[in-house]
């Protein structure tokens, strides 16, 4: 699946150069494979001490931690703090894979964060059921692997402005 995934954002030309954000970061997994595709630079958001632990022990496995930074958050927290800090567009390319019990709303209050910090963004999402449609994305592709659905979508329209 991680495979196809990539060779899919490839073809998109999503990869390479790209700043990342991987926001469910858990074992870094998707993050380190954008930056050993090419990307630039990865942000992982993570709010397990553990997993932050798993994921730097991989980048240095890999020979990437240069090109990493590791925010020790929880996706929501992490998305109120990037829009209060501005820190519109500073992601070329988002990787949301939370927890599979994660219900319609959630998905859709984590997207609205990522149309404020990330309008221009390729965003994948990975499942175990399809999170759109949802107003305001366009989704380029959709794929099942089993029990997961993995989109690759873009915002479709300008962000709300902020209340």
């Amino acid at each position: 699946m991680r495979e196809a995934l990539f060779n899919a954002l490839v073809s998109l030309d999503a990869v390479a150069d790209a700043r990342v954000l991987d926001l469910f970061a858990g074992s870094g997994a998707l993050g380190i494979e954008a930056l050993s595709r090419g990307a630039a630079h990865c942000t992982f958001v993570e709010r397990s001490a553990a997993a932050r632990r798993v994921v730097k022990n991989n980048l240095h496995t890999t020979g990437l931690a240069d090109r990493a930074e590791i925010v020790a958050a929880d996706a929501d927290g992490f998305l109120v703090a990037a829009e209060r800090d501005e820190w519109a567009t500073a992601f070329d390319l988002v990787l949301l894979d939370p927890p599979y019990a994660t219900d319609a709303a959630a998905w859709e209050g984590v997207l609205v964060g990522v149309r404020l910090i990330a309008p221009d963004a390729v965003v994948v999402t990975e499942s175990d059921r399809d999170v759109f449609p949802i107003a305001g994305w366009h989704v380029l592709r959709t794929k099942g692997y089993g029990d997961t659905v993995v989109s690759i979508a873009q915002p479709s329209s300008p962000p709300p402005e902020p209340s």
